[in-house]
């Protein structure tokens, strides 16, 4: 869906997507248009024409990752095949895996997931700042979901556009924490940069625009309080996302199947072996299921486990 309200600039149009893929924010000004964030491939024919639609003549010229998990970046290719002459623009930490692909470094084997290869043309290095619409936007490094991503703040309006590091009720899965390094402090220092920015309005990577950032914050950090106290309760969670994020691109599979894929997925490998290896992996898996059936994010129909 299009997402505006008379609070964002109205160079600014956000298609808010659904949980299988990342907003995408679409700039119109005098350098051409840009789009940040472009979602995940299974979308990427939809994002296309979200964007033409929205541009009609006129051409897409930059696209723009915050990181560059799957679900923001898995259109860039589909984009740069409409826009040829489109320039995309990442973030600096895995700016060599992209030009020399590795799906393994970038996280996509890894996690199960898929995203089609891209091209790189320059980098979003934190201190400096990229024109977007009329004004220039800073470039902040937000490591913590992810070690590479950034986010980018208008200090005029005081806008931010936060990709993973801050939704409206919570942040996304702590992922150098599953592999054994230290990753919670930089979530709560990405926070402090947050709210130091101290931003009015925020676009998420995920979910509805919102302008209660305090609020959005203390419950940020409660979670992370939650998570530092029990890292047991994060993995048990990035797990259930895991397994309920592939769910939203399959819609359905049988659960057989779905013991198959995650007995084959590197990070459910890590997960069991680091936290869970005192019960059988497919119990841990059916525990997995069981937990999504009951939060209603699941419906399961015979062998069949059906996305809710």
């Amino acid at each position: 869906m299009t997402y505006t309200t008379p609070a964002l600039p109205p160079e600014i149009t956000v298609f808010e997507r659904g949980w299988l893929s990342s907003n995408n924010i679409l700039f119109m000004g005098p350098d051409g248009a840009a789009l940040v964030d472009t979602g995940y491939c299974s979308h990427a024919q939809q994002t296309v024409a979200l964007v033409r639609s929205a541009l009609g003549d006129a051409p897409l010229t930059r696209i723009l990752n915050t990181h560059l998990h799957s679900d923001h970046c898995g259109g860039n290719a589909a984009l740069q095949q409409a826009w040829p002459e489109a320039q995309t623009f990442i973030p600096p930490g895995q700016a060599e895996h992209v030009r020399h692909w590795d799906a393994y470094a970038l996280s996509y084997t890894p996690t199960g997931q898929e995203c089609p290869p891209f091209r790189c043309d320059g980098l979003l290095a934190p201190g400096s700042e990229v024109r977007l619409g009329a004004k220039p936007w800073q470039v902040h490094a937000a490591p913590g979901h992810d070690p590479h991503s950034i986010v980018l703040f208008e200090p005029q309006a005081r806008l931010l556009i936060s990709a993973d590091a801050l939704w409206e009720n919570g942040f996304g899965v702590v992922f150098p924490e599953l592999e054994g390094i230290a990753a919670f402090d930089a979530v709560g220092a990405t926070l402090d940069v947050i709210e130091h920015l101290d931003p009015k309005m925020v676009i998420p990577g995920h979910g509805p625009v919102f302008t209660d950032v305090a609020h959005a914050l203390a419950v940020a950090r409660k979670r992370l309080e939650g998570f530092v106290r029990e890292p047991l309760r994060h993995a048990q969670y990035a797990a259930k996302v895991l397994v309920k994020y592939k769910l939203l691109e399959w819609q359905q599979i049988a659960v057989a199947d779905l013991q198959a894929w995650a007995a084959a997925t590197p990070y459910f490998v890590l997960l069991h072996a680091r936290y869970f290896a005192d019960q059988p992996q497919a119990a841990w898996l059916q525990g997995l299921v069981d937990a999504l059936v009951r939060s209603g994010a699941a419906t399961r129909q015979g062998t069949q486990l059906h996305n809710a």
